[in-house]
């Protein structure tokens, strides 16, 4: 049915950055006076650093950045890195989040150092993985420093028509061959700590200055490769108030009915990161207005769309995720719990109306959801023992219920359903 109008909140004031342009003459200069310092596979001192990445079409931008967001231990484990003669750099997320000036929540770094070359170097490092090894280096508080090898795509499939989806990305690379093998170009951008530059190989810092996600590569590709990506993409245009390009959005509607292949406990992770990062409401709308929350959660999807028959539940329902988006930028992510309950809370009530058997009721509508999404047990069964609770908790009769250790999300999402009122 048409939509009388799209429930999206106003965009967030972002903050600027500063660029200055392709500095690979001044590099050159600077490089002459440096003495020593990392290379990389032994290319030693600054002269040879310059020259890296000769012929991989890389673009170096002068990006004054603001050094006191940077984590102070990533810088070292990046300087390390150089010193023992390996190629060192800040990478993904961080770099992006630096450059529109917020602070990243963690630090990941890219290394032509292998795993074992970082447990060489670092005592304080540990290696995990399987199917592709990475380093951590662990740091008090818990602090973990993610270290990846380069890595590059695996060959391509001629066949278009032929089932795209990667099951083996355990290939080590170039550091031109790691930021091309990347989903997004804003994603694609590494940080030179010691020269003060980004390094793009994908035009992502064109895309950051226009604030766009666009795909490297084909984006119809790129989503039947790993269809998880949608929903990322759907994070970074919700979290950070980015524009989607046209052809990617297009592609992502064209194929939604891929994320059915992905690995359920990926979908669930992904859909739960989308609730947690202060962006729930725009999240759940554009998965609404893109068709993918009908294949992730048809049960919230046919909810949204028959609004005439609930309107008051279709708007209780978006004034909870604003809730969930102001508890979140104060305090920190929400307790799983709630974010579910939150997000099935309204179809689930309509379900059960009128329906004696509640407890039944209750068990056929969430056990195909937890088939479908691999919905922890424990949440679920955490979610029927809360929604059966609230009612007596909200006439102030909770019993036995207040030792409980669901008393506080209960409790927290009373708070939210009163506001949502």
């Amino acid at each position: 049915m048409p939509r009388k109008k799209d429930n999206f909140p106003a965009p967030p004031d972002l903050p600027s950055f500063r660029v200055e342009a392709d500095a690979a003459p001044r590099e050159a200069k600077r490089s002459r006076g440096a003495g020593g310092g990392g290379g990389g596979d032994g290319d030693g001192g600054g002269a040879a650093a310059a020259e890296r990445h000769v012929g991989t079409s890389l673009i170096r931008h002068d990006a004054l950045l603001e050094e006191s967001l940077i984590d102070s231990d990533a810088a070292k484990v990046v300087r390390r890195l150089e010193r023992s003669g390996f190629q060192a750099y800040l990478v993904g997320g961080c770099v992006r989040d630096l450059l529109l000036g917020s602070k990243p929540k963690d630090y990941d770094i890219a290394t032509s150092a292998r795993p074992e070359d970082v447990r060489a170097i670092f005592r304080n490092c540990r290696i995990i993985g399987r199917r592709f090894r990475l380093a951590h280096v662990l740091f008090g508080g818990g602090k973990v420093i993610e270290v990846a090898t380069f890595r590059k795509s695996p060959p391509e499939v001629e066949d278009l028509d032929e089932d795209l989806l990667i099951r083996n990305d355990n290939l080590f690379g170039e550091a031109h061959e790691d930021a091309i093998r990347r989903d997004f170009t804003i994603n694609a951008l590494f940080y030179d700590l010691d020269r003060r530059q980004v390094l793009d190989w994908c035009g992502g810092m064109e895309d950051v200055r226009r604030r766009t996600i666009r795909t490297i590569g084909e984006p119809s590709v790129r989503f039947r490769e790993d269809p998880v990506r949608i929903l990322r993409a759907v994070k970074f245009a919700a979290r950070l108030d980015l524009g989607i390009e046209p052809a990617v959005w297009d592609a992502m509607v064209s194929h939604r009915h891929e994320l059915a292949k992905a690995a359920r406990p990926r979908i669930f992770e992904e859909v739960l990161r989308l609730m947690r990062g202060g962006g729930a409401h725009r999240s759940m709308w554009i998965l609404w207005e893109s068709g993918c929350l009908a294949v992730l959660l048809p049960e919230l999807a046919a909810f949204l769309d028959d609004e005439e028959s609930n309107p008051e539940g279709v708007r209780r329902f978006w004034r909870s995720l604003d809730e969930i988006d102001r508890r979140t930028k104060r305090s920190g992510p929400q307790d799983d719990v709630v974010l579910v309950t939150v997000l099935l809370r309204e179809p689930l009530e309509e379900a059960l109306s009128g329906v004696k058997d509640k407890a039944g009721a209750f068990a056929d509508f969430i056990d195909v959801i937890v088939e479908r999404m691999a919905v922890p047990r424990r949440i679920a069964d955490s979610m029927r023992r809360i929604i059966g609770m609230l009612p007596r908790i909200a006439a102030g009769r909770v019993g036995k219920f207040a030792k409980s250790e669901l008393m506080a999300p209960a409790t927290l999402l009373l708070e939210i359903d009163r506001a949502s009122r």
